[in-house]
């Protein structure tokens, strides 16, 4: 037969493991599994698309993305250099704090979840700021990038490492 304390000590029990594996990832519930990420222009007005398929008509636009995968984002314009730039997916510093919390309430199980959808990182950079240029802008900077590069090169050849 079972006592009433051995009873009380079971009920509790399964209270704290229902609590447990109903909150089971603490940054996944906190921050989500999406989140905003914007792109800006100048000027204001550019197309963009992404490889995981969103795009927009003008600039500036605002996606909801999965946090989970890094993606390419270009960024085009009539009259302007169509321009790509890589979107990494990182660990941000709220997600860590919501995987640790895992240590508290969701256990292996939360920190598992909290891995798998990507609710613990964030996209970077964001908001991606483009500066687009004409084909001419971008033919002088590329010469002056060259210009540079060539005026280093000698100076790195004389001090050896």
């Amino acid at each position: 037969m079972i006592s009433i304390r051995h009873a009380r000590l079971g009920a509790r029990a399964l209270v704290l493991v229902g609590a447990a594996l109903s909150l089971p990832a603490c940054a996944t519930i906190t921050r989500g599994t999406t989140q905003t990420f914007t792109v800006e222009s100048t000027p204001s007005g550019a197309q963009v698309s992404t490889s995981n398929g969103f795009q927009c008509d003008a600039t500036p636009c605002t996606f909801r993305m999965p946090r989970k995968d890094a993606f390419r984002a270009t960024v085009s314009m009539d009259g302007y250099v169509t321009q790509e730039h890589e979107i990494d997916s990182g660990m941000s510093g709220a997600g860590g704090a919501g995987f640790a919390g895992n240590v508290l309430v969701g256990g292996l199980i939360g920190m598992t979840v909290d891995a798998n959808s990507g609710a613990m990182k964030d996209l970077k950079p964001n908001p991606l700021v483009v500066n687009l240029l004409t084909p001419a802008e971008h033919a002088a900077a590329e010469a002056e990038a060259a210009r540079q590069a060539a005026a280093a090169a000698p100076a790195a050849q004389g001090n050896p490492q």
